[in-house]
Parts: C-alpha cells; structure tokens; sequence
C-alpha cells in the first residue's frame, strides 16, 4: 500500500452495496452448486481480481466455467473453457433480469440449470448501480486482498485462501492451530478446529461502519485483555472481536505497515494464549 486509500463510508454508498452484495450471493450459489462441498464453506466463495470478484473455474456438463463481476467495466460476464463467453451490463439491472440472464445463457449452451440453486435469495426490485461506488469498493478489495496475502505469507500452520464470503460480503483469511476444540465433534467441520479469523467488511448490522475485524475461536482465556493499537478498540456486543476502522487505515499515511501491525499482533497474542 504505497498510497493513501479512498474513503468508504457505508452512508454515501449502502445501496450499491447492497446491490453488489446480492450479485456476490448470486455468482456464489451458482458456484456453490458444482464445486465440491469444502470445509468451512470454502465452495461458495469469491475470489478478488483487478477488475472485480470471480468465482473462479468450476465444472459445468464437461467443461469450467467463471463468472466474474467485472466493477470496472461494470458487467457479469461468464467464460467457459470451451471457447464461448457472454456478458450483461451491470448498470440498471434488477435481480430477476440477472438470474433470468444466468438462466438463459446457461440453456443456451446446452447447460443445465436448476431455478433452486437460487433459493433462498432476498431478491429486490431494483438494483441500484453506481460505478463509482463500484471501482473504489474494487479499488479498496484490491488493497486490502494483498495486506491480507501479505499477512498469510506469513503463518506456518494451515490457513484458507484469502477470499470473499458472500453471505456476510466479508474479505477474510482463517489460521488454524492443528488443534480441535475439546468437547465438539471432531467430524464437525464448521467447530471442531481451533482457529482465528482475519477480515474485512464494509459495514453490517453489528457496526455501521467498514472496518478489519479479528476474532478467535473458541475465544482463549485473557483474548480481550490485550491493549490494541492506536484507534483500535474491542468489540463484546453479541461476539468479541479486536476491531480497527477502515477510516483509520484510510487516514494512515502507511496504511500497509498499520493493517500488518494490528494482524500480526493479535495473531501472536491469540497463537499465545491457545497454546
């Protein structure tokens, strides 16, 4: 991070992100329905490219497709590795042209296509699409993709991809200690590991802001008792995190050197006290 990041208040940009943030659930249960079930729901992520989020290949009736939300040029296209591609402007769509979009270029390539891979989307009439918002939100994933990688490069022990959820919109990467938790299922593959979680979201219904998050699970003994950073502080409304606003990154004449020092000191505090 060389230079200064934009600014990304929630307010001046919620209904492009809500409308990004449906897009994101679309292209993944898309992806969720044909990539192989992984731990952790590591099947239905996205991955940040330069131009946007992909779901990256997966396989589709004999050959790898990708869909990638392209918030440069502002368009879903889909690639396959069969030669063909296609693509639909992003600006001044709804929800329902999008899926029907889907729907109709998988049919047209003689792909299948099950209406209920979709289920259980909030789908809005309107898509509120403003470019803007969606090249400095990319702009931002950008950044904070390669802190992220940077701060994985890192770990000795096991660790995700760095990648998108698209139930929660959060950019996040999980370390795992090797250990499982006492008194849960080991075969339980959402709690049986001990580990950490690294992210970044834009704002959601617990803090009304973006911010980087950091939180361990199951939480060790002393977790909160560590003195943050500098605008940092603890969250404990409902689950305990260690929190450092987007806004203070933002305002960072280093904000690299900021986001790596409030990672890596609350993964050696958390490795710390799980041991």
């Amino acid at each position: 991070m060389t230079q200064g990041l934009p600014e990304l208040n929630l307010n001046d940009w919620r209904p492009t992100r809500d409308s990004l943030h449906r897009l994101a659930r679309i292209v993944g249960k898309v992806r969720a329905a044909h990539m192989p079930h992984a731990k952790h729901w590591w099947h239905i992520t996205l991955y940040v490219t330069t131009r946007g989020l992909t779901t990256s290949s997966f396989p589709a009736n004999g050959q790898n497709l990708a869909l990638t939300l392209d918030l440069r040029s502002h368009v879903l296209s889909v690639d396959s590795s069969a030669g063909w591609t296609a693509s639909l402007t992003l600006i001044g769509q709804d929800d329902q042209v999008i899926c029907a979009w889907l729907a109709s270029v998988f049919s047209a390539q003689g792909l299948n296509w099950d209406p209920q891979w979709l289920d259980g989307l909030e789908r809005q009439p309107d898509t509120t699409y403003d470019a803007n918002a969606a090249m400095r939100f990319i702009e931002v994933l950008n950044r904070l993709d390669m802190g992220f990688k940077t701060f994985k490069a890192g770990l000795r022990e096991e660790s995700s991809p760095v990648q998108l959820f698209p139930h929660h919109m959060d950019l996040a990467v999980n370390w795992f200690s090797g250990r499982k938790v006492p008194g849960v299922d080991p075969d339980d593959e959402e709690s049986a590991d001990e580990q950490m979680n690294f992210g970044f979201v834009t704002g959601d219904g617990s803090i009304g802001e973006a911010y980087v998050y950091v939180t361990a699970y199951p939480a060790p003994e002393g977790w909160s008792d560590l003195a943050l950073i500098d605008g940092a502080y603890w969250f404990t409304e409902g689950w305990t995190g260690a929190i450092l606003p987007y806004a203070e990154l933002a305002v960072s004449d280093a904000p690299e050197r900021l986001l790596q020092s409030f990672l890596q000191g609350l993964h050696a505090h958390g490795r710390a006290l799980m041991r």
